[in-house]
C-alpha cells in the first residue's frame, strides 16, 4: 500500500513538472500498474493530466504576455515637455491679466464656530427656552471660521448695525491647512 502511494506521489510530481507532451507519456506507462493495484489511479491520472495541461497553458499565456510587454516597451517613448518655469515666474505681459473669473461663481459654505459640546439624547430632550449649554471654549477665545468644513481663519465676534459679524484676526497659512488634512 505504501509503495502504491509513493508511486502515485511520484506520478503527480512528474506530471506537475512536465511541460512537453512527449514527457507526459512516462507517467502514463507506470499508471496501469497502479490502476490495477488501487482502482483509483485512473482518476488520479486524469487529474494529473489536467494539471499538466493547465500548467502548460499558464506558461504559454505568460510567454505571450511577456512578448506583448516587450513589444509595447519598444513602442513607447518618454514624453517631452517644454520648460515653462521661467514663463510662470516672470511678470505677466502688459495688458494681460490672469483670467480667474470662471471660479467666481462657485458657491462655498462659510461657517463660524463659537464652540462645541457633546450631549446625550436625554440631555438634549430636557433643553428648553432659557437653558444654558456649556461649550468647550472659554470666553474671549477666538471664533473659528470654516469654509466647506476646513478651518481657514480665526476671529472675534463684533456687532455692526445690530447684526453679528466676525473680525478676522488670524488667517491660517496654506502650510497649516495642508497639515490639518493629514
Amino acid at each position: 500500500m505504501a509503495e502504491d502511494q509513493d508511486k502515485l506521489a511520484q506520478e503527480w510530481a512528474d506530471a506537475l513538472l512536465e511541460t512537453d507532451g512527449d514527457e507526459t507519456e512516462a507517467p502514463k506507462a507506470a499508471a496501469p500498474e497502479a490502476a490495477a493495484d488501487t482502482g483509483e489511479a485512473s482518476g488520479d491520472e486524469a487529474l494529473a493530466d489536467e494539471w499538466a495541461a493547465a500548467l502548460a497553458e499558464t506558461e504559454q499565456e505568460d510567454l505571450t504576455q511577456e512578448k506583448e510587454r516587450g513589444f509595447l516597451d519598444t513602442q513607447m517613448k518618454p514624453a517631452q515637455f517644454a520648460d515653462m518655469s521661467e514663463i510662470a515666474k516672470g511678470p505677466a505681459p502688459q495688458g494681460a491679466k490672469r483670467d480667474l473669473d470662471f471660479i467666481l461663481d462657485i458657491p462655498l459654505e462659510v461657517s463660524a464656530e463659537l464652540g462645541r459640546t457633546k450631549l446625550l439624547i436625554n440631555e438634549l430632550l430636557q433643553l428648553g427656552q432659557g437653558s444654558v449649554v456649556e461649550l468647550n471654549k472659554l470666553a474671549g477665545e477666538p471664533l473659528e471660521i470654516y469654509v466647506n468644513g476646513k478651518l481657514v481663519a480665526r476671529g472675534e465676534a463684533v456687532v455692526i448695525n445690530e447684526k453679528f459679524g466676525i473680525r478676522l484676526t488670524d488667517i491660517i497659512s496654506p502650510i497649516e491647512r495642508v497639515k490639518q488634512l493629514a
